[in-house]
């Protein structure tokens, strides 16, 4: 009869740590749910399970707190916080402004270098009415590849150095990633220097130039997925967005919604 032959016990102690911690971080993920971790990149995303209510996000926004980052506002009445992404302009930001100024809302502009190089009146003018310019890095890269704090930093600091020299003030520390993009350390980064990290609760995909929604199209998202708190992202090269805010802003009025001030309400 053949002997079995059993694994070194060195061998066996090898197999039993590894067991042991990967049942210790399968359990560390379990409890977290769908937290990311330092260098692990993650697409920021929504889940809408019920009309009039806040959806589900790839995060909790207790975690997102420990880094001073919000993707929906607290908010005991309905309040919603209407923000715009812009990489450059097309024409459309007038309109947008004026519909702005129509119903009294003030907005954060993201806005990445281009913007502030080659628009520096539109950058006063949003400053002017009482907007708050925030900071969506210089070249718009996928920030969640960026491992090194002193990149991290030039991205927003070439942004506070352009808005200066338009506004001769100090840029409002209000980052959006690109993209939507992130990850732990970059949350980290943000919040050393500084910044609170703002995603959004409520969007839709306006930001193909030439594949833009029809205005019902944005009413059926818009409308129904409105929510107490809502940090709203719209694109402001959306030429849609430019024809039916106003409409856009009295239906959310109609609705027994009021506009709040993102900077203002983060102090």
């Amino acid at each position: 009869m053949k002997r079995l032959k059993f694994p070194h016990w060195s061998t066996l102690a090898v197999i039993l740590i590894a067991a042991v911690l990967f049942l210790a971080a399968f359990y560390t993920h379990r409890e977290r749910g769908a937290v990311p971790t330092a260098g692990e990149i993650t697409n920021w995303g929504l889940s809408f399970q019920k009309e009039g209510e806040p959806p589900v996000a790839n995060t909790t926004g207790e975690y997102l707190s420990q880094f001073d980052s919000v993707y929906c506002m607290p908010s005991e009445g309905k309040t919603i916080y209407i923000t715009f992404d812009a990489g450059f302009e097309n024409g459309n930001t007038e309109a947008i402004l004026e519909a702005l100024k129509k119903h009294g809302v003030k907005a954060t502009f993201f806005l990445v270098g281009n913007y502030l190089e080659t628009e520096p009146e539109l950058v006063q003018r949003m400053v002017s009415e009482g907007h708050t310019v925030g900071n969506h890095t210089y070249s718009h890269p996928d920030m969640s590849a960026i491992g090194d704090k002193e990149s991290f930093r030039q991205e927003l600091q070439r942004n506070e150095e352009a808005y200066k020299k338009i506004t001769g003030e100090d840029m409002p520390k209000l980052y959006r990633p690109p993209q939507g993009k992130f990850c732990e350390s970059n949350l980290k980064m943000a919040k050393e220097l500084g910044y609170r990290t703002v995603f959004w609760s409520l969007a839709y995909v306006d930001w193909y130039e030439n594949d833009q929604p029809t205005h019902q199209q944005a009413f059926d998202k818009l409308i129904p997925r409105v929510h107490p708190g809502a940090v709203v992202l719209l694109h402001s090269t959306s030429r849609t967005n430019g024809e039916i805010l106003d409409e856009l802003l009295t239906k959310w009025e109609e609705l027994g919604y009021r506009f709040g001030d993102l900077w203002k309400d983060l102090q």
